[in-house]
This record gives C-alpha cells, sequence and structure tokens, in this order.
C-alpha cells in the first residue's frame, strides 16, 4: 500500500502563489507516476499535472500551462506543484495520485491507484 498526504492549500488572492505537497509513505518503490487532479463544487475531478517517479517526464494540463509546475524530490518521497499567478477559477480541492502500474504521466484519474485525501485551494477576486 501507498499512503499520500498532501499539504500547502489555503486562501489565497488572485494573482498570488501557493506550493502544494504531497508526501508518499508505504511502498513507495512500487510507484511509477504521480500526478495532481482537482475537484471545484458541482464538478468533476480534472488533471492538472503529471510526472513520472524518475522526473523524466511531466505533462500538465493546458490551462495551467506557464503557470502551475509540477516536481518531485524522490529523497523526500515528495511530489509538489507549484501554483504562480492564481486565478478565482483555479479554485478546488486539490488532490495526489499514485499509479503502481502506469509510468507515463497519465491524464487519466483511472490510471491512479492511491489517492490523497485532498487540500482546498480558494482564490479570492
Amino acid at each position: 500500500q501507498v499512503q499520500l498526504v498532501e499539504s500547502g492549500g489555503g486562501l489565497v488572492q488572485a494573482g498570488g502563489s501557493l506550493k502544494l505537497s504531497c508526501a508518499t509513505s508505504g511502498r513507495t518503490f512500487s510507484i511509477f507516476a504521480m500526478g495532481w487532479f482537482r475537484q471545484a463544487p458541482g464538478k468533476e475531478r480534472e488533471f492538472v499535472a503529471a510526472i513520472t517517479w524518475s522526473g523524466t517526464s511531466t505533462h500538465h494540463a493546458d490551462f495551467v500551462r506557464d503557470r502551475f509546475t509540477i516536481s518531485r524530490d524522490n529523497a523526500k518521497n515528495s511530489v509538489y506543484l507549484q501554483m504562480n499567478s492564481l486565478k478565482p477559477e483555479d479554485t478546488a480541492v486539490y488532490y495526489c495520485a499514485a499509479s503502481s502500474y502506469n509510468n507515463s504521466p497519465s491524464i487519466l484519474p483511472s490510471l491512479y491507484d492511491y489517492w490523497g485525501q485532498g487540500t482546498q485551494v480558494t482564490v479570492s477576486s
């Protein structure tokens, strides 16, 4: 099993920045890729960014490209999401996910088998 714990969410004004962290524990050697997803009230969960555990490949959703950056620190068994130039429409619960069988930065939630509890990000206008 793999455990994921997100942190770093909060309330920020539009144009501000936040850095989300996802700490992993358990069978971390089984992780091939990790991703960040978000879900706003009344909306479906959507892909934000993903990274292979080696860090050699990343993928960002078009709507966050040039504003958000995913990264990882294997020594700390952690993945991060740096969010800059935040907009009110970025308000959502952000979830960290890990895949133990897919080694590409996939946009599909179904390819991730471990999920964190989520961290709330609220951007005020």
